[in-house]
């Protein structure tokens, strides 16, 4: 039992942390199988969590030392987020799936599309903004 003025567990140390990434790394793998399956036909499971990976991290440290640090300010930072995880996804993709800059291109789009409709719809069921 925690007493009152003792940390909580999940109080922004290591185990939030990854939980965090964890979390995020799901979402990102989910919604890029999901656009993959949609785009490309039936692929392995395991290729969309390898290239989650990379818009995970980028995205998370982009926000953390980024945007909440204030280097750029909060409207800039939202762009500059979401582009750089946009590249980093298509690298991550591009190598992962091994397809030509040309596929890449609307895979990502689509991924993007999956992810941000997932995202509204987790957030109108769980109110989480």
């Amino acid at each position: 039992m925690l007493q009152s003025g003792s940390p909580s567990l999940t109080g922004g140390g290591i185990v939030a942390v990854l939980v965090t990434v964890l979390v995020t790394w799901l979402f990102y793998g989910v919604t890029l199988h999901l656009a993959a399956t949609f785009f490309i036909g039936d692929v392995p499971s395991q290729l969309a969590a390898k290239a989650a990976v990379a818009p995970t991290i980028v995205s998370l440290i982009l926000q953390r030392w980024g945007v909440e640090s204030g280097v750029v300010s909060a409207d800039l930072g939202v762009a500059v987020v979401l582009l750089l995880t946009l590249v980093a996804d298509g690298i991550a993709i591009s190598l992962s799936y091994r397809l030509s800059t040309r596929s890449t291109a609307p895979l990502v789009a689509l991924h993007l599309a999956f992810a941000a409709v997932l995202g509204f719809a987790l957030n109108n069921i769980f109110g989480f903004f």
